[in-house]
């Protein structure tokens, strides 16, 4: 894969302090099984007679774009692992720590290399590495070393890597679907894809470009930078050429600027937003008349409040804490390594190699209700492992978190006939 360059900035509400960094050892830990495998018990074992399985995080945890969205994410993954511990651990051999080996990677892709280069070695996997640009930064050593990784981004190149563990659909089927839908609701006759550059807003972008052109609809694509303040020629092209539906491709706040801007220039066309375009903060925003009239989300997922026994769990193990989907998704992309490391030790081959193996062998992955277990597909080639259903939510400020489910878990036609050959970027 080509280096790429994504810069998604995301101006949130503070950050609380959530996650400290705890480093662990430095060195080979004793009683070594394999790389990040001990028959030694985790620093923090529920049974003290269980072997501890080594998975690292590289996360947007302090100054990033994404902090306020990822700090959620990583405390999801630490309470989903200690379920996982409690009850029973992996094989009935090993516990799974995930705290030992957390690194900051300030969403810069140099800085993400330099922490993973720190915690290689001890780890056997990654359960979480966020950002497709920061993630691309470290994917061949991945490949070269066999390292499994759950990546927190949707992007359709991770469809054609066998470390990578993603969950939902990518951004570029999500656009497809969303398309689709609109026709469907909407009739539209002209559709624009506002984006950020790279291998989120352009994996979107071709998505609404295929469908578009599926549908025999006029499609323009209009990049813009990241930045609240950045969004006027964005917000120019909307108002001057009217188009019926606009995809928009952003973080949330330059969402709000988007379309709050374009609301009061007259604009009365129809937004539907990425997965990432939202933050329930929106709704408290001064946009938030235009956005409960004109926005909706396509989303990978089902939200916090759904009732699903994988949702159920999560809200328990997690306690009373503020809801917010970084926690929905964080917990969700667990599910497939889980999976994969219970095949691997039951396989008897406890290695990276037994993990590489034990990935390309799933064809479904138990979410609890969260997605549909096909989603979990691993195993044949990447066009016919896809996953290809999305959701599309609605604004709603008495849910949790601001959004609620308007049409669930479909594939719509261009997404059902595509054929993904190669990742949705190269083709815009």
């Amino acid at each position: 894969m080509s280096k790429r360059h994504l810069v998604i900035a995301v101006s949130l509400v503070a950050l609380l302090s959530a996650c400290g960094v705890i480093r662990g050892d430095d060195e080979d830990k004793k009683g070594a099984v394999t790389t990040g495998v001990t028959s030694e018990p985790c620093p923090i074992a529920v049974d003290r007679n269980k072997g501890c399985i080594y998975l690292g995080t590289i996360s947007d945890l302090t100054s990033g774009p994404f902090a306020a969205l990822a700090v959620p994410i990583t405390q999801a993954q630490k309470a989903f692992w200690n379920r996982v511990n409690k009850a029973g651990g992996i094989g009935g051999k090993y516990e799974v720590d995930v705290q030992a080996y957390v690194r900051d990677n300030k969403y810069n892709p140099e800085t993400h290399n330099q922490v993973y280069q720190e915690i290689k070695n001890n780890v056997l996997g990654l359960a979480q590495t966020l950002g497709s640009p920061t993630t691309a930064a470290i994917l061949a050593d991945l490949k070269a070393n066999n390292v499994v990784a759950a990546p927190a981004s949707w992007t359709s190149a991770w469809e054609f890597e066998d470390v990578i563990v993603e969950t939902g659909a990518n951004y570029c089927v999500e656009s497809m679907n969303a398309v689709d839908y609109a026709v469907e609701t909407y009739k539209p006759k002209t559709v624009m894809a506002v984006h950020y550059a790279g291998d989120y807003g352009a994996d979107a972008a071709a998505g609404a470009k295929a469908a578009a052109e599926r549908n025999g609809l006029e499609f323009t694509a209009v990049e813009t930078p990241s930045g609240a303040t950045e969004q006027g020629r964005a917000i120019t092209e909307i108002t001057k050429n009217k188009p019926d539906l606009v995809i928009l491709t952003t973080g949330p706040a330059d969402a709000a600027a988007v379309i709050g801007q374009s609301a009061a220039a007259g604009f009365k066309g129809r937004f539907i937003g990425t997965g990432p375009t939202w933050n329930p903060a929106l709704l408290k925003s001064p946009a938030a008349p235009a956005i409960l009239a004109l926005y909706e989300q396509s989303s990978p997922g089902r939200p916090w409040g759904a009732d699903t026994p994988g949702h159920k769990a999560m809200r328990e193990a997690l306690g009373n804490v503020t809801p917010s989907d970084g926690y929905t998704s964080g917990w969700a992309w667990s599910y497939p390594l889980k999976a994969a490391l219970e095949k691997m030790v039951a396989s008897g081959d406890v290695s990276r190699k037994g993990l590489v193996a034990a990935v390309k062998s799933l064809t479904t992955v138990d979410y609890e209700g969260m997605l549909p277990p096909e989603a979990g597909n691993f195993a044949g080639d990447p066009n016919t492992a896809t996953f290809r259903q999305t959701l599309i939510n609605k604004p709603d400020a008495a849910a949790p978190t601001g959004v609620t489910i308007v049409k669930d878990f479909s594939t719509g036609p261009t997404a059902q006939a595509y054929t993904m050959d190669g990742p949705c970027f190269d083709k815009l």
